[in-house]
């Protein structure tokens, strides 16, 4: 693994600093307090091509690697978890499967408007009663004679489902095969029959707009099939690795952004004459701190470089998931500990990076789904 990043990938690392110190962390306490999205500031990512920054220039992206992709996403997390769930999900969830399994004129109708910012894109994989056993669905994509598929049944959970143009919905096409019996479909949510519900209220990530959504009679046409018909299942897994890279990524700069507040603080605020981060107490959070951090990034890194080789990165990226998420929540509790009662405060932006990062924990496979992974893929026993 080459530890130095090329012209391009730092390129695009310093085009989206500067978009999330310019743009987005002066605006995110405004989004985060109402529940906003942003869609202006979405508009200037999608500009910039980080809202697609691994798709060919040819449909609208960047044309860059997972390299880049990891860098830019730190940086936009760093400036605002909720922004960068959304560029995360326009990224590894919505692009990457279509350019994978589509057809050249799936690739040019919908990851084209995704990747430039023109319209939003959104994955449906979640449902009420199943959440990690994604086979159990109950969402029904029934086979008419001429073709079509008549959908019906809710998803939840829906990251951009309230302004999402476009959505990859997972569906039962032969429900006695389980999770064979899987397809996937591109639905646009302008068409008859498909319906949002309301917007969730969440802890976290609050700019970041979440809904379920409920198809009645939704008719899909042979054309919308993402992929071949069963292979459903196998498509949501293969993007749920490269989307737990970008998790990685987003726990890594939600961790960076408390870890740097932190180190400012600990050399300004005074306890009994001296800096507190001259207290061994506090320069030992300090240093457990930066080592969780370190290593959350150079995995997040490594498992791009794994998936950038062509190899198969479904234990890296769930070591990578896992190791970033639960260190965002150590560092970002350890970071409002120190702080105190500012810490606490809305004032301070630490009380906002300490409920964004607990979702990192939760979403694209719960800690306990990564360890499953991991393990299972280490022993060769399920």
């Amino acid at each position: 693994m080459d530890f130095s990043f090329t012209e391009e990938q730092l390129m695009i690392q310093d085009v989206a600093r500067r978009i999330a110190q310019e743009k987005i962390a002066p605006s995110a306490e405004h989004f985060d307090r109402l529940g906003e999205f942003p869609v202006e500031n979405v508009r200037i990512l999608g500009e910039n091509g980080l809202m697609g920054v691994e798709v060919p220039v040819e449909y609208g992206g960047a044309g860059m690697d997972s390299i880049a992709y990891v860098l830019a996403m730190i940086e936009i997390a760093a400036g605002d978890a909720a922004h960068s769930t959304i560029m995360s999900v326009n990224n590894s969830l919505f692009c990457v499967g279509i350019l994978k399994n589509g057809t050249e004129e799936q690739k040019q109708k919908y990851v084209r408007a995704v990747a430039e910012g023109k319209a939003i894109g959104a994955f449906a994989l979640t449902e009420p009663q199943s959440g990690s056993d994604a086979s159990g669905m109950r969402c029904r994509a029934v086979k008419q004679a001429d073709g079509s598929f008549v959908i019906n049944g809710k998803k939840s959970w829906i990251t951009s489902g309230p302004v999402a143009r476009y959505i990859v919905l997972f569906a039962m096409t032969e429900p006695e095969k389980g999770s064979r019996g899987i397809s996937a479909f591109m639905i646009d949510t302008d068409k008859p029959g498909f319906h949002r519900g309301k917007t969730e209220p969440k802890l976290g990530i609050r700019a970041s707009a979440t809904c379920e959504i409920e198809f009645t009679d939704y008719v899909a046409q042979p054309g919308d099939i993402l992929g071949a018909e069963g292979e459903g299942f196998k498509t949501a897994m293969s993007v749920l690795d490269a989307g737990r890279i970008g998790i990685a990524s987003q726990a890594v700069g939600i961790a960076r952004a408390a870890y740097e507040a932190t180190l400012e603080y600990v050399k300004e605020r005074k306890a009994f004459g001296k800096p507190i981060g001259a207290f061994q107490m506090t320069q030992a959070k300090i240093a457990d701190m930066k080592c969780r951090l370190d290593a959350a990034t150079l995995l997040a890194l490594r498992a791009a470089w794994v998936k950038g080789q062509g190899k198969p990165f479904t234990t890296e990226a769930s070591v990578a998931k896992l190791t970033a998420s639960e260190a965002a929540m150590w560092i970002t509790h350890q970071a409002v500990q120190i702080h105190a009662g500012m810490g606490y405060s809305k004032e301070l932006p630490l009380e906002r990076y300490f409920r964004d990062a607990k979702i990192t924990e939760i979403y694209e496979g719960t800690s306990e789904i990564q360890r499953l992974v991991i393990a299972r893929n280490e022993t060769g026993l399920r």
